[in-house]
């Protein structure tokens, strides 16, 4: 049981980076982008493809985040110059990445057999050994959150946050709105794809199909750390994610548990735990209106005897 925790953390961590990369969309522009699940695979296909031949795995990792970045430009491109609906510039985009990945990858799987070839975990473990890999794991993660952190501080990072929040008012100020939205969605890819290049390493294997739903356990991330530890500031919301991603596989691992339940229930746990995660956040705070409407009503009453 402690050793299934300890490993839905580690991939928790991992996942973070993925649901950091949706933040910033979901969030911070108000995109819906479903690239997503294509550029996930992007990343895991191109590190596995890098490492079996011989690459370095840090260089493969960084190939990979390249490529996501390649990829939320094109779905950014799609969506400005194109003039094409954004959510429909992603399905788009998703659907080219599925063809793309097939040709990086070469066959729907690629195994990278930690025995035989090295990962940036198989040489944590051999380099680094003084520290455990969930440890390497948290200080990679609150990295990318600490730089992600102080870029939205910048005068870039700022624009970018004030083209979600208001687009109008931010093009009134002479911004370039549409190289606002390639950014951000560049650098969401990016990061989407590193995820997935850390996992292809983490469990061994690429697979065409294992971005299938990475958007919707992104966005399940995003909100069950904003439900549970609210996103009044960048800084906070960013940390609410990190330990969203957390939670949501410690919570996926723990129903693995259940004897009725199997991985094909997965997929319904995921569509549970994200309704829950909409709804009680909502009818907590439809409860509070309602207190505090009855109790504004009370001492109106009782002021008018």
């Amino acid at each position: 049981m402690l050793r299934a925790l300890e490993g839905a953390v580690e991939l928790g961590l991992l996942y973070a980076l993925m649901a950091l990369g949706v933040y910033i969309t979901f969030r911070i522009l108000e995109f819906p982008d479903l690239t997503v699940d294509g550029s996930f695979t992007t990343g895991g296909a191109i590190a596995a493809t890098m490492i079996t031949a011989g690459l370095n795995p840090w260089l493969a990792s960084v190939a990979a985040f390249s490529g996501g970045v390649i990829a939320g430009l094109m779905t950014g491109l799609l969506h400005t110059k194109g003039k094409i609906n954004g959510l429909l510039s992603g399905i788009l985009m998703m659907i080219a990445l599925y063809s793309i990945n097939m040709r990086i990858l070469g066959k729907p799987n690629v195994s990278l057999s930690r025995s035989k070839v090295d990962s940036v975990f198989s040489v944590l473990e051999t380099t680094l050994s003084f520290l455990p890999l969930m440890v390497w794991l948290i200080v990679l993660v609150l990295l990318f959150k600490v730089l992600l952190d102080l870029f939205f501080k910048t005068d870039l990072g700022l624009a970018l946050r004030a083209t979600g929040d208001n687009l109008r008012m931010i093009q009134s100020f002479g911004a370039n709105t549409d190289r606002m939205k390639m950014i951000g969605i560049s650098l969401s890819n990016g990061l989407v794809a590193l995820s997935g290049a850390l996992i292809a390493q983490y469990q061994g294997f690429a697979d065409i199909s294992m971005g299938v739903g990475m958007i919707v356990i992104g966005l399940a991330s995003v909100i069950i750390g904003e439900a549970i530890f609210g996103a009044k500031t960048v800084v906070r919301a960013t940390l609410a994610v990190v330990l969203g991603a957390i939670i949501y596989r410690i919570v996926y691992a723990l129903a693995l548990r259940v004897d009725f339940l199997d991985a094909s229930d997965m997929k319904l746990i995921t569509a549970v735990i994200v309704i829950i995660a909409l709804v009680v956040p909502t009818a907590r705070r439809s409860v509070a209106e309602r207190s505090a409407a009855r109790k504004r009503s009370a001492e109106l009453a009782g002021g008018d005897r």
